[in-house]
């Protein structure tokens, strides 16, 4: 018999996490997050994204055993100002049985329900700046911190249950040699551009010059993306709250931003060293050597992944990022980088796989959100 219980106490939390330890134990391709992060995540009183959004925690019992978990979302901005009669799913996690996940989701169900909602859409996040999708393929290579991986059975249940396909991810990695051979190329367009749009490229090293921008990098972020329709923009409480947790942790040399004559920012670009490898060895825990592994990786790794890139709607595709890429080619010759990797971007934005093209990247990974209704 299969129960589902809410997760509503810390150490009950703390179980909603922990299932997935358990559940990839021993997989090379799992990513660990650091529990006390996913806690904060899921604290109403911490988070944000609980101004404008309600979650609810569910955990699956069979014979006293956690055998599933699962999270219903609702996100309040994107129904009262999108119209979308959605109730969202996410952090699910299930052992190869469909009628554990069909028991999870009907929780899901219940919510819309409640609540008048007519579909429901999974996995995802809070916001856009949260995990999203199941994987589909690249189940043999390595995760990311920023996102989800399971097991191959998930797509199956969730077709089975009569989901379809909502949206479709696609995941790349090319080599920085890629780069290195499109240097001219780089160069040439840089100095074109730079003069054409009086444009100027920044780089930094302290963080605290970052500070003054992130308001505005936040903005353009929220523009460039406006048009897609997944997309639900960050408010000024998210704002704040992710410049305090995150612009500090990044390496200041690896955020490029691009200001225009006026000195307005209608470009940028995070990137982060890839911290997988630190996470593995760290297994959810900052302490006592979790914290070691993760400054090591930040300062040594060869890998980096591509978290944030955002154009100001008229200058795309105009070139603003052959800029961005002239300010990385020296940040990641002098640090020895030998991998890129991009965060999973929708197949249908096109104006993203655009800015990666010069490169040959190499799809790796494909990823989707599913949609039944309810």
């Amino acid at each position: 018999m299969i129960t589902i219980k809410e997760a509503k106490t810390k150490a009950e939390l703390k179980d909603f996490i922990k299932f997935s330890f358990e559940l990839y134990k021993g997989n090379p391709y799992w990513i660990p997050p650091i529990i006390n992060d996913e806690l904060e995540g899921f604290d109403k009183t911490k988070n944000p994204a609980f101004e404008s959004a309600e979650a609810y925690f569910y955990l699956a019992y069979r014979d006293n055993k956690i055998v599933g978990k699962i999270a219903a979302i609702i996100n309040w901005d994107e129904v009262n100002n999108q119209h979308k009669k959605k109730v969202r799913f996410g952090w699910f996690d299930v052992i190869d049985d469909i009628e554990v996940t069909k028991a999870l989701l009907e929780k899901v169900y219940e919510l819309g329900r409640k609540n008048n909602l007519e579909y429901t859409e999974g996995p995802m996040g809070f916001s856009n700046l949260d995990k999203v999708g199941v994987l589909t393929e690249g189940f043999d290579q390595m995760g990311t911190m920023i996102t989800w991986y399971n097991y191959s059975y998930y797509k199956d249940h969730f077709e089975q249950l009569g989901f379809v396909q909502e949206k479709e991810y696609q995941e790349n990695i090319f080599p920085f040699a890629n780069v290195v051979a499109n240097r001219d190329f780089f160069l040439k367009a840089n100095d074109l551009i730079t003069k054409r749009y009086q444009l100027k490229a920044l780089g930094f090293t302290k963080t605290k010059d970052i500070m003054p921008y992130v308001d505005e990098m936040f903005d353009v972020f929220n523009n460039s993306y406006a048009n897609l329709s997944s997309f639900v923009a960050i408010n000024e409480v998210q704002k704040a709250y992710f410049k305090k947790k995150y612009i500090s942790l990044i390496n200041p040399e690896y955020i490029k931003f691009v200001l225009d004559k006026d000195g307005k920012l209608i470009g940028f670009s995070i990137v982060m060293p890839s911290f997988s490898e630190a996470l593995k060895k760290a297994n959810g825990k900052l302490f006592p050597f979790g914290f070691y592994h993760l400054l090591k990786a930040k300062k040594h790794s060869k890998e980096v992944v591509f978290y944030l890139i955002g154009i100001a709607p008229e200058y795309q595709n105009k070139g603003i990022t052959a800029l961005i890429f002239n300010e990385y080619y020296h940040t990641f010759k002098e640090r020895g980088i030998i991998s890129c990797v991009r965060t999973p971007e929708l197949e249908e934005n096109n104006a993203i796989h655009n800015l990666w093209k010069n490169f040959s990247p190499v799809t790796n990974k494909r990823r989707k959100t599913y949609r039944k209704t309810i």
